[in-house]
């Protein structure tokens, strides 16, 4: 077996991957770990939270008999989203916090994630520990040392929903918002939240029924929602993925806002009221040149990252910065949270529209996104993406012919011998055209 943990925790097909021994394992070796690092004779503390998959409560029972195997008393909040559980975490001071999730996946799959005493992903070094230790023998404690586990889902709601009610100050009267919930983990949460700040929301796909959640429908399949803004009369729509660290937008022309875009629309609406600390939005060399052009035209700078809301994460810690997110829709508002939040998003740009008093299309208009094309090239020695002189003079000549019109990125895949080729051009045939002649060149230069 390769790392056990990716990106974003542990994940894989549910029963198959992630099964109930793995989930055990995973809970009593993180309390250990826990344990060690902890400067405190208190008794230890978890929180743990789950989507609505059907096997998302096997996974949960699993991970709390091994937490409380270990010592440590458990609360189960059941079925919140993601941030919630971060929030949850640092806010109700437990020393560790786990979320049953497979993020955007399809139902068959299921995830373990943990979250640290403080709210944020446990670091790299500490996935890598708990990874070493899982087979272990160990002593477990017995008696009065064993952990005891309790529910206490309605308090943790209400603390989230409370938490959210500050972060905007814009009264949403007047406002009405399409909200699709991908029957995931904010079916209640996210139309709750808007509704207490007082917008009329029109909602789609919020009856969960452990089979349905992301199926074709949420930010991975917004045709539904598309139709229901327009349908309605909404000024927009917002639609979540399965765990809710995720939202997508939609005009009220039915047109697609993506993560770019909002990041861009947040970004300028923080330096206005002087909060984006040093005018800097954290994003990834994924983002649209479009969203770079635009955010310089309008003084912001910007700090790209790799793929991944936890190298985003890492680059606002470092630096203090404010405000950071991917193209896919995780934003990262670092005053209201610790982690990509659907629901404080789709909040945020709300009181963006509310203030404004313009549509979010026009809010949005500035943000011209450029053409994109994506090859990728199977089958390669990714190692020597970055090295090979020919490809790397292909690169440059075709960048000399883009200008500031467009640009090319190469990345290389982390689980594959597979390198991505991505091209932004002035047009989409152009953008087309560069990306599959580069792409013949890096299956030529990186033949295995």
């Amino acid at each position: 077996m390769g790392r056990l943990f990716g990106t974003d925790g542990v994940r894989g097909l549910a029963n198959r991957f992630v099964t109930a021994d793995l989930a055990l394992k995973l809970g009593e070796t993180a309390a250990r770990v826990l344990v060690k690092e902890r400067d405190s004779d208190a008794r230890p503390t978890a929180i743990i939270g789950r989507d609505t998959r059907q096997s998302g409560a096997m996974l949960a029972q699993a991970v709390a008999a091994g937490l409380a195997s270990a010592g440590v008393d458990v609360t189960h909040v059941d079925v919140v989203s993601t941030p919630a559980i971060a929030y949850l975490t640092a806010n109700l001071d437990y020393d560790l916090g786990v979320m049953i999730s497979a993020s955007h996946n399809a139902m068959p799959d299921n995830g373990i994630k943990f979250f640290a005493h403080s709210g944020y992903k446990l670091a790299d070094a500490t996935e890598e520990l708990i990874e070493s230790m899982l087979d272990e023998e160990w002593e477990r404690p017995v008696g009065e040392g064993v952990g005891r586990i309790s529910g206490d889902y309605e308090v943790a709601t209400r603390e989230y929903l409370d938490h959210l009610s500050t972060a905007i100050a814009a009264d949403l009267s007047g406002l009405r918002i399409a909200v699709d919930c991908a029957n995931g983990a904010a079916s209640e949460l996210g139309p709750e939240a808007l509704r207490r700040a007082g917008a009329d929301v029109v909602v789609i796909n919020a009856s969960p029924d452990g089979k349905n959640i992301n199926d074709a429908c949420g930010s991975t399949h917004p045709e539904q929602l598309q139709a229901l803004v327009v349908a309605s009369e909404a000024d927009f729509g917002v639609a979540f993925d399965g765990d809710a660290d995720r939202c997508l937008a939609v005009d009220h022309t039915g047109e697609m806002v993506d993560g770019d875009q909002i990041l861009g629309v947040l970004a300028t609406g923080m330096k206005d009221d002087g909060k984006l600390v040093d005018d800097t939005l954290v994003i990834t060399v994924m983002s649209n040149l479009g969203l770079l052009l635009a955010m310089e035209e309008r003084g912001i700078k910007t700090v790209s990252t790799k793929v991944g809301d936890r190298y985003v994460l890492e680059a606002m810690k470092e630096s203090g910065y404010a405000l950071g997110g991917e193209q896919s829709g995780h934003v990262i508002a670092a005053e209201y949270a610790t982690t990509g939040d659907g629901v404080l998003t789709a909040l945020l740009l709300a009181e963006q529209v509310a203030k404004n008093g313009k549509t979010l299309r026009d809010l949005a208009s500035f943000i011209h996104r450029l053409p994109q094309a994506l090859v990728n090239v199977p089958g390669v020695d990714k190692t020597r993406t970055n090295s090979d002189e020919v490809l790397l003079a292909a690169v440059a000549k075709a960048e000399e012919g883009l200008g500031r019109t467009g640009r090319v990125l190469l990345r290389p895949s982390g689980t594959e011998p597979l390198v991505r080729v991505m091209v932004e051009a002035a047009t989409q045939e152009e953008a087309d055209r560069i990306a599959q002649d580069l792409a013949g060149v890096v299956a030529e230069r990186l033949a295995l």
